[in-house]
């Protein structure tokens, strides 16, 4: 059962990134525009190739169970800068956007604990990782 939840667990996780990677690219014009709302305009075209290749990378190996530590660490080099910089609540005058931003900050904190426990755990019995080692042990004993 463990292993079954393993690979359920990475594909919602997976599913977020890769989402919003097809977003930023399908969207890519207005995903600049509210880079810029949010002050962010150094290298907007390096920033969001650069956040579109992490998310694309990181999304695969992670739905793959694929290098499960590396994807974890690549979605998250995008992950923690992107809430601290969007969702600064504690920035925010107004209390209900200031509670509205709290829930969505806290949210992508929870997605960054499970991305952590992907690190630290691995992908699991069922992982193209998983696969391909075994294959290379067959291999070895033919």
């Amino acid at each position: 059962m463990k292993d079954v939840l393993d690979l359920i667990g990475r594909i919602f996780l997976s599913f977020i990134f890769l989402y919003d990677a097809y977003d930023s690219i399908a969207f890519y014009s207005q995903t600049k525009d509210k880079m810029t709302e949010y002050g962010l305009v150094w290298q907007q075209d390096l920033l969001l190739s650069g956040s579109i290749t992490l998310m694309l990378v990181g999304g695969i190996f992670l739905l793959l169970g694929y290098r499960a530590a590396l994807a974890g660490i690549l979605l998250l080099i995008y992950w923690i800068p992107l809430t601290f910089i969007v969702y600064s609540f504690w920035n925010e005058p107004d209390v209900m956007e200031r509670r509205f931003l709290g829930v969505m900050f806290m949210k992508n904190i929870a997605i960054a604990g499970g991305l952590l426990l992907v690190i630290v755990n691995g992908s699991g019995r069922f992982s193209l990782k998983r696969l391909i080692d075994r294959r290379r042990l067959d291999v070895k004993n033919i």
